[in-house]
């Protein structure tokens, strides 16, 4: 007796064959679809989780220990300046006044380290007459307590230019403070890192204890920046 043929026996039509192929492609574009949608919404993920660390570590970086203990003063020259291209010595004309109430430099507190204050940071930078034209970085520096003015100190600074960045050699330079504590160096214009423009200033010498500044400024355009802050004494 002869067997009747089941229909998994029988021969597949070639539109079974192709219905099939069809529908393994249509799962398979399915689940590469799946995938990269998952891969875009990870990618994307993290790009805010990185965004938002980068804008909680730059706040901490203005506003982080240390910055409540220091006074800064932007001045801008004016259009007509920046036509002639002044030096910004010149430029500067007026620096503001601080308030002697609730101003830590007129209490002469001690300022603290900031952080990434020692970013690219090379020990004993030279002392140079200036690194560049265009922006210039002065302050005075006191002594804790005291606030007697620190006379014949180095003060390191460095940048980020247009020249490079701030591990380039020809952005670091020393001034040596006058009888007064006040420094002064003129450099090029800052060029922003992290959307923030700011200057690297520090005391690493042997008298007071060392010291590293991150200061912020309010924008690329200031032509002298102005930042005084306190030493402490090593005891």
């Amino acid at each position: 007796m002869s067997r009747i043929p089941q229909s998994s026996d029988r021969p597949s039509s070639p539109e079974t064959n192709s219905t099939d192929q069809h529908f393994s492609n249509s799962q398979e574009n399915t689940r590469s679809t799946q995938k990269q949608s998952s891969r875009i919404i990870m990618i994307a993920t993290i790009s805010s989780l990185v965004a938002i660390i980068a804008t909680v570590w730059l706040t901490s970086e203005r506003n982080g220990p240390g910055s409540q203990l220091l006074t800064t003063t932007n001045t801008y020259a004016t259009p007509i300046e920046r036509a002639t291209n002044t030096p910004a010595a010149a430029a500067s004309s007026e620096v503001a006044q601080s308030d002697t109430t609730s101003n830590p430099i007129a209490n002469c507190v001690a300022t603290e380290t900031m952080p990434g204050g020692d970013n690219f940071y090379v020990p004993n930078a030279p002392l140079v007459q200036n690194l560049g034209r265009g922006l210039v970085v002065q302050g005075t520096v006191r002594e804790a307590e005291s606030c007697a003015p620190v006379r014949n100190a180095r003060i390191q600074i460095w940048l980020n230019t247009e020249r490079g960045g701030e591990g380039e050699a020809s952005n670091r330079g020393s001034v040596m403070t006058d009888e007064n504590g006040r420094y002064s160096l003129e450099t090029s214009p800052v060029v922003s890192q992290f959307g923030q423009p700011h200057v690297h200033i520090a005391y690493d010498d042997g008298d007071y204890r060392s010291l590293f500044l991150r200061a912020v400024m309010e924008s690329e355009d200031v032509s002298t920046f102005t930042v005084d802050f306190i030493l402490e004494p090593r005891r």
